[in-house]
């Protein structure tokens, strides 16, 4: 079974930066798809970032791309969301997930971290 932990969310002004973490336990790490989503008050949950296996292939939302990077250590089985440049809008809880290769959906979530930006 695979757990994933978010963390390093919080309250933060704009224009500043965060990083989120995500270690997962359990299953075979280096292999997944790891991704990033979140979800705002009263608003569906949106992609936000994904990163292959090998981090060879990064994809990333219009609304934060140039802001957010997402990065993955496979030796630490984390990981990461740089968060640059934030804004009121980008408040939402961050959810982290993981899916096989093969797979079209993200199989395993994380209990999510909450960003909060103040303007």
């Amino acid at each position: 079974q695979v757990q994933l932990v978010e963390s390093g969310g919080g309250l933060a002004q704009a224009g500043d930066s965060l990083r989120l973490s995500c270690a997962a336990s359990g299953g075979t790490f280096s292999s997944y798809v790891m991704g990033w989503f979140r979800q705002a008050p009263g608003k569906g949950r949106e992609f936000v970032a994904a990163i292959s296996w090998c981090a060879n292939r990064i994809e990333s939302a219009d609304s934060v791309k140039r802001r957010f990077t997402i990065s993955r250590d496979n030796a630490k089985r984390t990981v990461y969301l740089q968060l640059n440049s934030l804004k009121p809008e980008d408040t939402a809880v961050y959810y982290c997930a993981g899916k096989p290769g093969y797979s079209t959906a993200y199989t395993y979530w994380g209990q999510g971290t909450q960003v909060t930006v103040s303007s």
